[in-house]
């Protein structure tokens, strides 16, 4: 008898993970002979814990595929990291009873880093247990530092839409400078990795175009060579437009913006830096600033994803499945670049054990020497993830995206506290 399979999506989500679970899905209704039904983890691997499942086979075909258009969690998402085996083995060996319970063969877990370390340790676990099941990670971080991928699904997709607006708000600076705003910031995320900071760099392709100054994490912040680039900008151009990542660091590890919070992952809560960087500039040289925080718009903004990145995020679900079922274990599909120019690249395999809790950051050689912006290196990496539109369809103005049923499969077990 074929077994089911747990999919679940984890940490923030993007304006394409939607796309890789249909890739999922679409993928495990083509095997009925080896896949029976496929189970979604309401709000992400508690669903798990919590025995919380839906059951997918209850949504149409139709509105399945309209995945592929809809931003954010189909089925919920979480912040919520399973610790060492050691410390809560309770949680890991709950999990083997919910997959036992159910029949599931089969565990895809869609995130980033610390979902790659989950589903790692989940294969650990199952393979102590001499418990059967198959667990692959699909790849998912607009922060695009998963190792050993090219790229990260949800990054071309945030990357084409912070481009695009710093072009859009520096036309609009550009108009006022002479009378009124002649700062703009744009803070966007990037907790350790600046590469959503360097794709703002895409809209600059002469001299002079905004944004004008890239502050990236890799580079710690020194104020006096900021404001002094600052200045010679507003009086070359007439204006200065900045992109920042929320991770902004001084020389000493300090970040800007650390308001002293922990989220779940136990990461700094970031935000304000980019009002920080602002002020710092009315202080010391005078201009009127205007700042804007990109937040949840950046990674929700569906009506605007990169097609590239779309058909990505569908391949590494697809992909992901084919791997299950030919009995590959504890690994994540990679997007591989076979060239720039023009655009190619395929899916290949990685092992989850060298992927997980990794970050890949920004290569020195993309960032310019005084480190104010990219290197022409930088923008032949970006350029082809941002390529190509992929609009979702529209219904009274707006765009039309899918809401499923998610109904809820019949627990099993005894309730247990997450």
């Amino acid at each position: 008898m074929p077994k089911n399979a747990f999919y679940a999506q984890s940490g923030g989500v993007t304006a394409v993970i939607n796309a890789s679970a249909c890739g999922v899905i679409e993928t495990a209704r083509q095997h009925p002979d080896k896949i029976g039904k496929v189970y979604a983890g309401r709000d992400g691997i508690i669903g798990a814990l919590s025995e919380d499942l839906i059951d997918t086979s209850l949504e149409s075909a139709a509105d399945i595929a309209r995945l592929q258009h809809t931003p954010g969690g189909a089925f919920g998402s979480c912040r919520y990291k399973l610790k060492s085996l050691d410390e809560h083995r309770a949680q890991y060996e709950r999990l083997i009873e919910v997959f036992k319970a159910h029949d599931i063969g089969y565990f895809f877990y869609n995130g980033g880093n610390d979902s790659m370390d989950t589903a790692w340790k989940v294969s650990q676990l199952a393979a102590t247990l001499d418990f059967p099941l198959v667990c692959v990670g699909i790849p998912k971080t607009v922060d695009n530092d998963l190792a050993l991928t090219d790229n990260c699904p949800g990054f071309g997709s945030v990357a084409k839409y912070v481009a695009t607006s710093m072009r859009e708000a520096g036309f609009d600076v550009a108009s006022m400078a002479r009378t009124s705003t002649q700062i703009f910031v744009l803070e966007v995320m990037g907790r350790h990795a600046g590469w959503i900071t360097a794709a703002c760099g895409l809209a600059s392709e002469a001299e002079g175009e905004p944004p004008h100054i890239l502050l990236f994490p890799e580079i710690p912040f020194a104020p006096d060579a900021f404001l002094a680039r600052v200045k010679v900008c507003v009086e070359r151009y007439g204006y200065c437009a900045i992109a920042v990542s929320e991770g902004l660091h001084d020389a000493d590890g300090k970040l800007i913006a650390d308001m002293g919070v922990k989220d779940a992952f136990g990461h700094a809560q970031l935000g304000g830096v980019g009002q920080a960087v602002a002020q710092l500039i009315k202080d010391k040289l005078g201009y009127k600033y205007h700042w804007a925080l990109a937040d949840y718009l950046q990674r929700a903004a569906r009506h605007i994803a990169a097609r590239t990145d779309v058909e990505q995020a569908y391949a590494v679900g697809k992909v992901a499945v084919e791997a299950a079922l030919a009995g590959k274990t504890a690994v994540m599909p990679v997007i591989r670049r076979i060239s720039d120019t023009p655009y190619a690249w395929e899916i290949s395999l990685a092992e989850l054990k060298h992927i997980a809790n990794v970050e890949k950051k920004m290569p020195r050689d993309f960032i310019t020497p005084d480190g104010f912006h990219i290197t022409e290196a930088c923008r032949r990496y970006l350029s082809p993830l941002i390529e190509g539109e992929a609009f979702p369809p529209f219904a009274r103005g707006l765009p039309d995206y899918v809401r499923l049923k998610n109904v809820a499969v019949a627990r099993k077990l005894a309730t247990f506290e997450v």
